[in-house]
């Protein structure tokens, strides 16, 4: 789900000073879904998956 929300992703990132060469959907999908949850998403209980499956959605319907 990752990489599919990353390839959605693609090119709608804003721009950020920190990224010149823009941005890294896959890297920014994982990063979000790890601050949300405190954990990688290797490391999360199987119990939270619809949740997480709910979050990735929410980040493709809101790029930032």
């Amino acid at each position: 789900m990752i990489q599919e929300a990353g390839l959605y992703l693609q090119g709608q990132l804003p721009d950020h000073p920190n990224h010149p060469k823009g941005r890294n959907p896959y890297a920014h999908v994982a990063i979000c879904v790890k601050s949300k949850f405190n954990a990688s998403y290797k490391d999360i209980e199987d119990e939270k998956f619809d949740e997480i499956v709910n979050y990735i959605n929410f980040l493709k319907e809101n790029p930032n």
